[in-house]
């Protein structure tokens, strides 16, 4: 069986790492036996017309698992939607990876940055969060739907001349040149009705302290003067500018306000940020998340992230669960797994019947009207 599906990816698991246990299932599974058994006997038949000399096992344990790829990685922080392409189906998978639109549900807390954006890195800035408003996060959707450049976190997986960019902020070093912002769209935006709300399980990050020239320092006393990290730019959407008359995308703001201390009292709950978005591919979620938070002058960390739908593949409607296949029989869920992987390929094929009518269309469109100007000529 070839195909794609999607599964919810749980948290604290790594894409990769994920797929791997959906691998191991599928393999030892008797749903894919004869798949397996027909391309260790085709591999072994090859090696031997061009070695003269039968397969070893080393040669064969490389043909004994289903092959199998993700269209675009979660976090291991992250959950949701995982789309998954299986044996010819990982073909299809850049399909996924750019051009489709993805729904995210996120939550964040104001008044603190990460080194990573959310709430597994280590404290670079605390600020004020007492005077956000509703009002305030009323705004927030149309200063960013719309095409939007966005910049990197600097302590994503990104390196500029050979070094990672995370190295660079560590180091207290301005980056050679300015992070390069990328183009993204995001669709849609709703901040939930419950933002700005502390009545929440998440407990407000803690500084981590570092060796500094005078003794113990915490991270953002060390990095408070890094030009790197004072020196990002906010952009607002393409769309909004031009409704405010502006030529340029990124925009003047009034600098976070300083934390007021108020996160050092015991059991600190911060305020809440909650929305979902829909996004094009390459969107970073934790880059739209602090740009909200200097938007409100104040700062944001991510604390959880679903991935709700993918493209077609929508949480809780056709998307699989880990348990679906270790807690279910392969007789159960393999007649399943056919259906889901021969239902893509019917409204592939569909679509694909269906953009070549449209195109056969539209040139018999031009040639009627090419045939109605020569005669009018």
């Amino acid at each position: 069986m070839n195909g794609i599906l999607a599964i919810s990816k749980p948290q604290g698991i790594t894409s990769s790492k994920f797929i791997a246990q959906l691998q191991h299932i599928f393999t030892d599974s008797p749903v894919f036996a004869k798949q397996l058994a027909d391309i260790r006997g085709s591999k072994m038949q090859a090696i031997q017309e061009t070695s003269g000399k039968k397969a070893s096992r080393r040669q064969m344990r490389k043909h004994t698992k289903v092959k199998m790829g993700h269209g675009g990685t979660l976090d291991p922080l992250a959950t949701g939607v995982l789309v998954v392409g299986v044996g010819n189906g990982t073909k299809k998978l850049q399909n996924y990876l750019s051009g489709t639109v993805k729904t995210y549900e996120a939550e964040a807390l104001f008044g603190a940055s990460t080194t990573s954006g959310d709430v597994e890195g280590e404290v670079l800035t605390k600020n004020a969060s007492s005077h956000i408003t509703k009002q305030d996060l009323e705004k927030i959707p149309e200063k960013f739907i719309g095409h939007l450049k966005q910049t990197p976190p600097i302590f994503a997986a990104l390196k500029m001349d050979g070094k990672p960019l995370y190295e660079y902020a560590r180091q207290n070093l301005p980056l050679p040149r300015p992070i390069e912002p990328r183009e993204v769209q995001i669709y849609d935006l709703k901040i939930e009705d419950d933002s700005l709300t502390k009545d929440h399980d998440y407990e407000f990050i803690k500084s981590t302290e570092v060796e500094g020239d005078d003794g113990e320092i915490t991270i953002e006393e060390a990095l408070s003067k890094n030009p790197t990290l004072n020196d990002n730019k906010l952009y607002f959407s393409k769309e909004y500018a031009e409704k405010q008359g502006n030529a340029e995308e990124s925009f003047e703001i009034e600098k976070p306000k300083p934390s007021d201390g108020s996160e050092k009292v015991e059991n600190y709950k911060a305020p809440l940020l909650h929305f979902t978005a829909s996004v094009s591919s390459g969107t970073y979620i934790r880059s739209l998340i602090s740009d909200i938070g200097k938007a409100v002058q104040s700062s944001a960390y991510m604390v959880k992230l679903i991935r709700l739908q993918q493209a077609e593949w929508e949480l809780e409607k056709n998307v699989f669960k880990l348990e679906d296949f270790t807690e279910r029989d392969p007789e159960v869920w393999g007649p399943v797994l056919k259906q889901v992987f021969d239902k893509g390929e019917a409204e592939k094929e569909y679509k694909e019947k269906k953009a070549k009518q449209e195109e056969e269309e539209e040139e018999d469109g031009e040639t009627s009207k090419k045939r109605t100007i020569d005669q009018v000529e």
